[in-house]
């Protein structure tokens, strides 16, 4: 990748993560739960799987599930 190309996939992602967060400022604790334990979960079922995909969603819906039942 070239210097400019690092430049603008640095910036893409700088306002993506900026909109995402922003987004999320109005959910209740619950939801907040369930995303954080799908994205964990997703990337745990990536790793144990080698980068499957169904692993990654198996591991998505376990979090997500898990996440929306912890207080």
């Amino acid at each position: 990748m070239s210097s400019t190309s690092k430049r603008i996939a640095a910036a893409a992602l700088a306002v993506t993560l900026a909109l995402s967060l922003s987004t999320c400022s109005n959910w209740s604790k619950r939801d907040r739960n369930t995303a954080i334990g799908a994205g964990a979960g997703a990337i745990g079922g990536s790793v144990l799987t080698h980068g499957s995909g169904l692993g990654t969603i198996g591991g998505a819906a376990v979090g997500g599930i898990i996440g929306h039942q912890v207080d």
